[in-house]
């Protein structure tokens, strides 16, 4: 029990776990405060005044990472995911995989100081690596980390070409300039440093083609560059695209699974209508609807409650009941007010994707109408109820 709660609190982001929110944070924080101690060390004036408190904060950080890598290991075996249940196998498993090694590299070189003579400029490029831990708390450096594994293949291909082409022009150059030119352009590696800063349009300028041939040829491959650089980036930017559709979609099929009203549909059909649903978060006291405007849309709420102002009693609703559905079925103005009463996250399904819903789903049209009919009649035996005078 202990090591599997050990587990998703350090491995998983367990939604409304608050303790591993926080520690997510405590943890981004004081990665980027050894970045920081790191950087202002190489300032002499600083680092003799406060020598003392990077040391000891750096024993601090050293402290802490050694013992999130000794919980990550000893919890990892309940990792089933990615078969590490093994005790001894498991745990070598997880010890070699990508995420533990930075992990183990963010601590390591300060036990190998004590025992070996590091340069310390070789030292603190190491401890710059803790920076890579990041990826584990950040869903932003996540995301660059899923979209380098997954075109990791189309992202070689163009690290290949673009090898080619670096061969490719610093062997012609070579043939132009290496005459008049045989200090600087001595032989074909020579002269892949005038390639390379050409093809990544950097141009450095400290070493130029000087023959008509070599400034042909040179024109040429600042062209060729401008199609050499936009392959990785459009690789990268395809990537990016794909990965914010995938993560907005699994945002969206996981609020769509709280909804009642979806609760029999497969995954398929799920997938359809999360193209039709828009999610949407609203603060307390925040008017959703209003009386008297025309209806253009309905709600699902995913968490939160709001309170629909029906005089002379307010109705409540909340997780999984749904609202304004009156107003486009009927196709008229809103009949109340729907305020929120908390922080709410809601899905909004329009008019046009509300009926688009129901002709693919019309089961799912005949639960709204007859909610709808429930409701009205709530209405009339509300509005009809005879007021009782005191005596």
């Amino acid at each position: 029990m202990l090591k599997r709660r050990t587990h998703e609190f350090l491995e998983l982001s367990i939604p409304g776990d608050r303790f591993g929110f926080v520690f997510d944070r405590f943890m981004m924080v004081l990665i980027l405060l050894n970045v920081a101690a790191i950087v202002m060390e190489t300032v002499p004036s600083i680092h003799a005044a406060y020598q003392d408190f990077f040391f000891n904060f750096e024993l601090f950080s050293v402290a802490i990472f050694t013992v999130e890598y000794i919980l990550r290991v000893w919890s990892s075996t309940e990792d089933k995911a990615n078969n590490y249940s093994h005790p001894v196998i498991g745990r070598s498993k997880y010890i070699f995989s990508p995420m533990a090694i930075i992990d183990l590299i963010a601590f390591i070189p300060f036990y190998l100081s004590t025992f070996f003579a590091i340069d310390l400029r070789l030292l603190r490029i190491f401890r710059l690596l803790r920076l890579l831990k990041l990826t584990r708390y950040s869903p932003a450096l996540i995301i660059i980390w899923a979209v380098i594994r997954n075109q990791s293949r189309a992202l070689t291909a163009a690290i290949f070409i673009m090898l080619i082409a670096l061969l490719f022009t610093s062997s012609i150059i070579f043939l132009f300039e290496n005459e008049v030119q045989p200090e600087v352009f001595a032989s074909v590696p020579h002269s892949m440093w005038w390639s390379l800063a050409t093809l990544t349009t950097v141009g450095y300028g400290d070493v130029v083609p000087i023959t008509v041939g070599g400034k042909i040829f040179g024109a040429i491959t600042m062209i060729l560059a401008i199609g050499m650089l936009a392959l990785p980036t459009g690789v990268i930017a395809t990537g990016f695209a794909n990965e914010i559709r995938k993560h907005e979609f699994i945002v969206t099929w996981r609020l769509i699974a709280k909804v009642p009203l979806f609760s029999n549909l497969d995954a398929a059909q799920i997938a359809d209508i999360a193209g039709l649903l828009i999610p949407l978060v609203v603060p307390p006291r925040h008017a959703v609807v209003r009386l008297g405007e025309q209806a253009e849309s309905m709600f699902f709420i995913i968490s939160g409650e709001v309170e629909v102002e029906i005089m002379p009693k307010p109705v409540k609703l909340r997780e999984g009941d749904f609202f304004g559905e009156m107003g486009i079925l009927r196709n008229s103005v809103r009949m109340a007010d729907v305020v929120s009463l908390s922080d709410c996250q809601l899905l909004e399904l329009t008019k046009e994707n509300f009926h688009e819903l129901i002709v693919n789903h019309p089961d799912i049209g005949n639960q709204v109408q007859s909610v709808m009919e429930s409701r009205m009649a709530d209405m009339s035996d509300i509005t009809t109820e005879p007021i009782q005078e005191d005596t």
